[in-house]
């Protein structure tokens, strides 16, 4: 069981979320991963750097939760000027999406949150994961779907402030 005087997790995904799709090509080989998870990638110019602040002033603990793992800090968060994050210990991507089945991270963040209240922000969330979740993680959860070709927007920090007030409010 989680200590309840510790903050919320907030589990950040990067592509879709923080770096929107807008229509770019996306990768399909591990070789042009490797070039999109770069520095150079034409596509971060998208990232948004005013996100940083306003993730950080969050009442809550800010993780990684991204097939980027390590590379998020190297390469977004100077972007947005986020110190050095944790990063979700998280199983390998899967070389194809699925529909209809528990995403690959559902369990894993569960597992990591042990109980603590956690957010997770991804483009990628379903019903499915939001039912498990519910049924097995111990403390509060609010598992937030963001629009992969818009990302992050003013509208969805506004919902995780208000839910991360009402969490303290119940505290």
């Amino acid at each position: 069981m989680a200590d309840p005087a510790q903050r919320p997790l907030l589990f950040l995904d990067v592509d879709g979320t923080l770096l929107p799709y807008d229509g770019a090509q996306l990768p399909s080989t591990l070789e042009q991963w490797g070039q999109w998870q770069h520095p150079s990638n034409p596509q971060l110019a998208k990232v948004i750097p005013g996100h940083g602040p306003r993730l950080l002033a969050l009442s809550c603990d800010l993780m990684w939760a991204t097939a980027w793992m390590h590379d998020a800090n190297a390469v977004i968060a100077p972007l947005l000027g986020l110190p050095e994050l944790p990063v979700a210990g998280l199983p390998d991507a899967p070389e194809e999406d699925a529909t209809g089945v528990l995403h690959w991270k559902t369990r894993a963040l569960v597992e990591i949150a042990a109980g603590r209240t956690f957010l997770w922000v991804d483009d990628e969330i379903s019903d499915l994961d939001r039912a498990w979740v519910a049924a097995r993680h111990e403390g509060q959860a609010l598992l937030h779907r963001v629009d992969s070709t818009t990302g992050l927007t003013d509208t969805d920090l506004r919902v995780l402030g208000h839910w991360l007030k009402g969490v303290s409010a119940e505290s």
